[in-house]
Order: structure tokens, then sequence, then C-alpha cells
């Protein structure tokens, strides 16, 4: 069981790369109480598997859609840019 006041709200924040005032601190402090009760409240699963393997699973078609978002908005949220690219750390040698 997780204890939530252990939970570092402004750490969170960090690792999701948004900004909270310590006004908003107390509201986010108490989403995340909720979460992690929800959570805590949740049954226990057997390991069994809970997907019908014979059943066929339907799929919708893909579709391309505009978005409302600009491409330079959605860039502006990335640690790095280079050249219009978002530059991420090599995984794999």
């Amino acid at each position: 069981m997780v204890n939530s006041t252990n939970i570092d709200i402004r750490h969170v924040a960090k690792l999701a790369r948004i900004k909270i005032s310590d006004d908003e601190l107390p509201k986010y402090s108490e989403e995340m109480n909720n979460i992690i009760r929800m959570v805590e409240a949740m049954p226990e699963i057997d390991d069994e598997l809970l997907v019908d393997e014979n059943g066929v699973m339907d799929l919708r078609e893909d579709k391309l859609i505009d978005s409302k978002i600009s491409r330079d908005e959605i860039l502006k949220n990335a640690p790095k840019v280079v050249a219009g690219c978002v530059v991420v750390p090599k995984t794999v040698e």
C-alpha cells in the first residue's frame, strides 16, 4: 500500500514537465490522494487470461484528421528540438 502523503507533487510535476504554482499544490495533492485511494480499492484479479482467445477483435479504420494544435506548440514541450525534430537519448548501441 502506498502512503499518499509521501508523494512529492513537485517531483511528479517535474517528471511530467508541467508547472504547478504553490496555490495549486493542495488541489493536485488531493487529486493524487483520490487516485491512490481509487487504485487501492480495486479488487485483486487472478492470473487467468481475461481475453477470449477465440474472439475476433474488430478494429476501427484509421482516419487522418487535422489537429487543432500547431507543430510549434507541440515541439515547445520537447526537452530538445533540432531542425524541427525531437531529440531523444540513444537507447540502442
